[in-house]
């Protein structure tokens, strides 16, 4: 059974995206030089899952992608990804594996256990994660939480999940942003 983590950097209110679906808030906060928990997801993960709204963002700051997929290993690696999505205009990076699912998590996280040998970084967004824990397949919570408010938009696990489930294992912090890492009891 691959280990499922949620790894993903949220504003201090709660928020991984604003209200435009966009991320470029946190490439304005300040970020340390200490990867350590950067480099201990990669090396723990062989799959990426994302939803669509995450993709599409991507795809939209790094237009690039499409052409070539030297961006996109710059960011992934050669790791597969599944994206949950129920556009069908999304455009595959050439060279990549990506794959584009529709409906319950359980049926494309066993269709991953069988593809890879190795974690499953969850991406993105909230809600998808969500699905993830309702479905029992929830692992861990990584939040980096970055010193920016943003009042609105997309939050960062819109699903109750009780202490008695949760751990914090980690806590670190570099530069400006605090990382918290918690245990999720799968139910």
């Amino acid at each position: 059974m691959p280990k499922v983590t949620y790894f993903t950097a949220t504003s201090l209110d709660g928020y991984i995206a604003d209200e435009n679906s966009s991320l470029d808030w946190l490439f304005e906060t300040p970020h340390g030089d200490d990867e350590t928990s950067w480099e201990r997801l990669m090396a723990e993960s062989a799959a990426l899952v994302m939803g669509g709204t995450t993709y599409r963002w991507m795809i939209d700051r790094h237009p690039e992608m499409l052409t070539g997929p030297e961006q996109w290993r710059e960011f992934y690696d050669e790791r597969p990804v599944w994206v949950f999505t129920h556009a069908t205009d999304l455009p595959e990076v050439q060279g990549t594996q990506v794959h584009f699912v529709q409906g319950e998590v359980k049926p494309v996280y066993d269709e991953i256990a069988a593809a890879v040998d190795g974690g499953i970084w969850l991406v993105g967004g909230g809600d998808l994660v969500g699905q993830f824990d309702d479905a029992g397949l929830l692992d861990e919570v990584v939040a980096g939480i970055c010193p920016v408010t943003l009042g609105a938009g997309a939050p960062l696990l819109p699903r109750r999940i009780t202490s008695e489930r949760m751990q914090v294992i980690d806590v670190s912090q570099s530069g400006e942003q605090v990382k918290i890492r918690y245990r999720i009891q799968r139910r």
